[in-house]
C-alpha cells in the first residue's frame, strides 16, 4: 500500500535529478549532516534503526566515497554531529545523542575523519546545522568556513533527508540569497548520499504522540522541498571539466 502511495506521490510531484560535475577550477566543499551512531547504527539509541536498513547503509557507503574523494583532493569538509545536553529536550523526539555518548559520534566507517586536516567537526544541539553553528558573539562557524575556504559549490549528504538535511539546506539557501555566504554559488544535495528513518503508520498508531514517518515517502518529500528552496538535486556527483 505504501509503495503504491509513493508512486502516486512521485507522479504528482516528480523530482528531476541531474548528474552534477564539480568544477576543478574552484573550491568545492562537502557537508556531512549527522552521519552518527545515534541515527545510523543498529541499536545505538532511541532514534537509531532497530534493524539493518538499506537506505541508511547505502547513504553511508555513498557518503564515504565522496568523503574519500574530497580528502584525496584536500578539499574542505565540515561534519555536523548532533549532540544534546540532557536538560535540553528536542521535541517531539525522545532523548538522543547526548553529550559524551557514542550516539553522537561518527559511524565507524567515517570515524577516521576526525584526524584529517581538511575536516572541521561541529557538534550541534539543534536540527539546523546553520543555526547550530552560531556562537555567543554572533559569529557563525559554518559561514566563516565557507568564506575562509572560498567555497563556490557545496555538496550536502546525511540524515535525515526531510529534517536536519532539509533544515540546513533551507537556512543555507536563505543566507546565500541574502549575500551572507559569499562566494557560495551552488548548494547541491546528493540524493544517494541522504537517508531518513522509517516509522510505519501501524506502529505510530499504537504510541501516544507518535508521528508516522514512511521512509521512502519522506525521503522524496525532503529532496523535493530542498529543490523547491533552490538547491540542486543530484543522483550522481563527479569531478571534471564543466562544459560551457
Amino acid at each position: 500500500m505504501v509503495s503504491e502511495i509513493v508512486e502516486v506521490l512521485k507522479n504528482e510531484i516528480p523530482l528531476e535529478q541531474e548528474a552534477f560535475v564539480l568544477p576543478q577550477d574552484s573550491v568545492n566543499g562537502l557537508v556531512l549532516v549527522d552521519i552518527i551512531n545515534g541515527f545510523c547504527t543498529v541499536g545505538a539509541g532511541n532514534l537509531a534503526p532497530t534493524e539493518p536498513n538499506m537506505q541508511i547503509s547505502g547513504m553511508i557507503k555513498e557518503s564515504e566515497k565522496l568523503v574519500r574523494l574530497f580528502c584525496e583532493k584536500k578539499l574542505p569538509i565540515m561534519a555536523f554531529l548532533d549532540t544534546h545536553h540532557p536538560n535540553k529536550p528536542e521535541d517531539p523526539y525522545p532523548p538522543h545523542c547526548l553529550v559524551g555518548s557514542d550516539e553522537s559520534n561518527l559511524v565507524p566507517e567515517l570515524r577516521w575523519l576526525e584526524g584529517e586536516p581538511n575536516v572541521t567537526i561541529r557538534r550541534k544541539d539543534c536540527f539546523d546545522g546553520y543555526l547550530g553553528s552560531m556562537e555567543e558573539d554572533g559569529s557563525n562557524v559554518f559561514a566563516d568556513w565557507v568564506k575562509n575556504n572560498s567555497i563556490k559549490t557545496l555538496v550536502v549528504v546525511g540524515v535525515c533527508t526531510d529534517i536536519c538535511v532539509l533544515d540546513f539546506v533551507c537556512s543555507t539557501m536563505s543566507a546565500k540569497n541574502r549575500g551572507f555566504l559569499k562566494p557560495l554559488e551552488n548548494v547541491l544535495v546528493y540524493s544517494n548520499g541522504c537517508a531518513t528513518f522509517d516509522f510505519p503508520l501501524d506502529v505510530a498508531r499504537n504510541m501516544k504522540g507518535a508521528l508516522a514517518h514512511p521512509q521512502e515517502f519522506m525521503h522524496h518529500v525532503g529532496l523535493y522541498m530542498a529543490k523547491e528552496r533552490g538547491a540542486k538535486i543530484a543522483n550522481k556527483v563527479s569531478f571534471g571539466e564543466v562544459k560551457p
